[in-house]
């Protein structure tokens, strides 16, 4: 309460939070199957958005048998009722925002009408100079027979994105509308730093210009001020807003296992920074993780099963990237790995997938663990080379050897399959809210 000059008591005003977002985050290092939880949650939304990452995402949905393949659009697009909005903190390529959507269009008519449906934050870094520099480098490197510094990364130029964002030279969707000829200047100042540094780099600038000058009328109408749209819509009329992460939180530039991981932050931070919006708006954060651990690339994995068991797990999760067509390497659940991500992002509910790879199995171990020289340790290391050395202490669970593919609530589901998701629940202190066991919408089971 405040005084007034005349002594009277003035009320303060709390100022209206507005709609809150649900938030839905990989646990693990990506391929939890977020795209088939938003996908589910985006049937009753009014707006999807992405804040990070780029095209290095990949998320699969399943609609109708017709199956669709999202990197940079936000697959919650497939609902013709939804708005898409991606924000400040996405990389853009142009061409491949296009190639994406016509590609999914020839597959099904669940992207119809996209064109009119999807809002691109002005503030968002164009990648095209970037993702041409990526391939000619790994291109030269290859004809050499010399192998740069792997990071196991998805080669579509986005990390070099966001050195040139962080190094305050990149380009803005903004800029590429605002002046041609000034953005032109940037774009080829850009061009001859990356040349000076990669003397056999081989760019067409004129031409590379020439092609974004025609995705400037394809893109003007979808373009907005990224903060004002978002506050508008957190502040108008009650709203279903979903945000569709991308990667994980153990790929989070901060958090993960760096430097194996991706250059934006995947965790709930992201979300903040990367659609311009106040924490307070944060409403549920839903955790995916699978019933398994899988990683694509290089970089430490405690619970990963180099063995038959890993082939296994491969071969029937068809653990294949969608981005990187690369093999998942593949393991043990490690709830010591799912807690650290419930430390950073605040689990308000978990979405356990593919339980029904499982089904097979006899018995089945979850990690609960990690010892480092014969110590427990009570955190998730920061180096890789103590990540490297951990020895992760396994529990023993019963399997069910059932097929669970047909269930579609809980209690159809065996009892151990049912005793495995409590054990997961009472570990990670966080309710399980989904169970997936295929790979249609039909396939996840909703708790509550």
């Amino acid at each position: 309460m405040r005084s007034t000059t005349n002594g009277n008591v003035k009320g303060t005003k709390t100022p209206r939070v507005g709609n809150k977002v649900t938030v839905v985050l990989g646990a693990q290092w990506g391929d939890e199957g977020k795209g088939k939880v938003v996908d589910l949650l985006a049937q009753d939304a009014d707006m999807v958005c992405r804040c990070q990452g780029g095209n290095n995402a990949g998320h699969t949905v399943v609609v109708d048998s017709v199956e669709y393949d999202f990197h940079l659009l936000p697959s919650g697009i497939i609902n013709p009722k939804v708005t898409a909005f991606i924000g400040n903190g996405v990389v853009i390529h142009l061409p491949g925002l296009f190639e994406e959507a016509e590609k999914n269009m020839r597959k099904g008519k669940g992207l119809e009408g996209w064109e009119n449906r999807l809002i691109i934050s002005d503030r968002a870094h164009i990648g095209r100079l970037m993702y041409l520099m990526h391939v000619n480098i790994t291109h030269e490197s290859r004809l050499l027979s010399v192998s740069p510094p792997s990071l196991g990364t998805t080669k579509k130029g986005i990390g070099p994105v966001y050195s040139a964002k962080a190094a305050r030279s990149g380009l803005r969707i903004c800029d590429l509308l605002a002046d041609f000829q000034e953005f032109s200047e940037r774009f080829k100042h850009l061009a001859s730093q990356y040349k000076s540094m990669y003397p056999s780099l081989e760019i067409d600038v004129d031409g590379e210009l020439e092609k974004l000058k025609t995705y400037i009328d394809r893109i003007k109408s979808m373009v907005r001020d990224g903060v004002f749209f978002m506050y508008e819509a957190l502040h108008g009329p009650p709203k279903k807003i979903l945000v569709e992460g991308a990667n994980a939180a153990l790929l989070d530039i901060d958090f993960g296992t760096y430097p194996f991981v991706t250059s934006s932050n995947c965790t709930v931070g992201g979300v903040c920074t990367g659609l311009g919006m106040p924490p307070q708006n944060v409403g549920e954060v839903y955790g995916v993780v699978k019933a398994y651990t899988t990683r694509v690339g290089i970089g430490a994995f405690p619970a990963e099963q180099n063995n038959e068991l890993g082939e296994l797990l491969q071969s029937r999760g068809k653990e294949v990237g969608v981005t990187t067509g690369r093999k998942r390497r593949c393991g043990w659940l490690d709830l010591m790995l799912i807690k650290y991500a419930h430390m950073i992002n605040g689990f308000t509910a978990i979405a356990l997938t593919k339980l029904d790879i499982l089904d097979v199995l006899p018995e089945i171990k979850v990690g609960v663990a990690y010892k480092v020289d014969g110590e427990i340790i009570p955190h998730f290391p920061a180096n890789q080379e103590v990540l490297q050395k951990v020895e992760v202490q396994y529990e023993t669970l019963p399997g069910w050897k059932t097929d669970t593919s047909a269930a579609r609530i809980f209690d159809e589901l065996p009892e151990n399959a049912q005793k495995y998701v409590c054990y997961i629940e009472d570990h990670l202190g966080v309710p399980v809210k989904w169970i997936g066991v295929g790979k249609s919408r039909e396939s996840m089971i909703q708790l509550f």
